[in-house]
């Protein structure tokens, strides 16, 4: 079966780009070919070109992933409705309970705001969402079928898109078949925060809490560790707003964290997998965004909680996005998202009950084992067939 995805691939930095990269080969293994015509493509012009030009009667569906700000793939999935109504359309919805969130382009009386200074093109952003909303319904009305990675996030998405029963599915977040390995010893405690390191990811709340749970318990400041690593994208780094890993930096100083901060910024990706291993538990203490709250909920999962189930070792989450679901079967534990204190207090359990990390890990390697890429790749093959099967394609 040959078909077409509209996402994004390495080495464009983000978290659905590895995604998309792992899902393609994954599908292949199924006899699905996964063409990308519109890759590295950004010029809205010259992707109409393409859609236009290409032999659509080859493909037998396309497939694309929405989310992450990217306004492309959401556009062309519009196009091929109006243009190929024979062609089945699906999608993974990366950030539900919204379809992409934000026009490409506001409407031309509120256009002249994107130039003007905060919050005036917000504003006008806001004031479009209406008409936002009405183009994600309307092609989340006409896709064969809509994925999610959550249940949570199905739910808010079907209700908030208006999807008939059938259209839409929840397939996990895929992983790779890493080969498992014993948890370091447990003193000391090693945490890790692993992600793209930009503002909007909870990370001064995670150095805030780590100083107070030594405050509360100074005597186990040699056993306790924490790793800062991942990506950094210049463009969300700095922000004019100053260099962010500096800002961070000064943060640790001002706490006193110095001796127990370690710092792998811009990991390489072959060593992702050995360096959440050399850890006991991962940490992701996102913050959901008061700008967003306005259109929605986004109720989304993460990547790295993925590796951390392929790696074998539990998380520590707030509750924001879909969080507490993936970590609510024994593999971790959540705490309200901003809460620093309760954050706090769940590191200081670790460190009084260190074992605990020997049992979320158990649970982790079997939530790995079972949604490693091949398994979650079947899962999309056969609905690509069902919904082929339908239309008689």
């Amino acid at each position: 079966m040959r078909i077409v995805m509209l996402a994004p691939l390495p080495p464009e930095q983000t978290g659905i780009a590895d995604y998309a990269a792992h899902f393609r080969e994954a599908l292949a293994g199924h006899g699905i070919q996964a063409e990308t015509p519109l890759l590295g493509c950004h010029d809205a012009a010259e992707r109409l070109a393409r859609l236009r030009t290409l032999d659509w009667s080859a493909f037998a569906l396309v497939h694309a992933e929405l989310g992450g700000g990217r306004t492309g793939e959401f556009q062309a999935l519009r196009y091929l409705q109006r243009q190929q109504p024979g062609l089945p359309l699906t999608a993974t919805v990366h950030d539900p309970e919204r379809l992409v969130w934000r026009r490409a382009q506001l409407p031309w009386l509120l256009r002249p705001a994107e130039h003007l200074p905060a919050p005036l093109p917000q504003a006008a952003a806001l004031l479009a969402d209406p008409l936002t909303l009405r183009e994600e319904r309307s092609l989340a009305c006409g896709l064969r079928r809509l994925v999610t990675l959550t249940e949570l996030g199905g739910q808010r998405l079907q209700r908030r898109m208006g999807l008939r029963n059938g259209q839409l599915a929840v397939i996990p977040h895929g992983n790779l078949e890493i080969a498992p390995q014993p948890l370091p010893a447990l003193q000391p405690l090693r945490l890790l925060y692993f992600g793209f390191i930009y503002r909007g990811k909870g990370i001064e709340d995670l150095l805030d809490a780590l100083a107070l749970a030594l405050q509360a318990q100074p005597e186990q400041r040699g056993r306790l560790r924490l790793t800062l690593a991942g990506g950094t994208a210049p463009d969300m780094a700095f922000q004019g707003h100053g260099n962010y890993l500096d800002q961070l930096r000064q943060r640790v100083a001002q706490r006193g964290l110095g001796d127990v901060i370690d710092w792998l910024p811009d990991l390489p990706s072959t060593q992702i997998a050995a360096t959440i291993q050399a850890h006991h538990v991962m940490v992701l203490p996102y913050r959901e965004s008061r700008k967003l709250a306005w259109l929605g909920e986004m109720r989304g999962t993460s990547g790295a909680l993925s590796w951390a189930n392929a790696c074998g070792r539990g998380a520590i989450t707030s509750d924001a996005r879909a969080f507490g679901e993936e970590v609510a079967s024994g593999n971790g534990a959540t705490y309200a998202q901003g809460d620093v204190a309760a954050l706090a207090a769940v590191i200081g359990q670790l460190l009084q009950q260190p074992e605990k990390v020997q049992q979320w890990a158990a649970r982790a390697e079997a939530i790995g084992q079972e949604r490693r890429w091949p398994q979650i790749a079947a899962r999309f093959a056969a609905m690509f067939r069902q919904v082929c099967a339908v239309e008689g394609r």
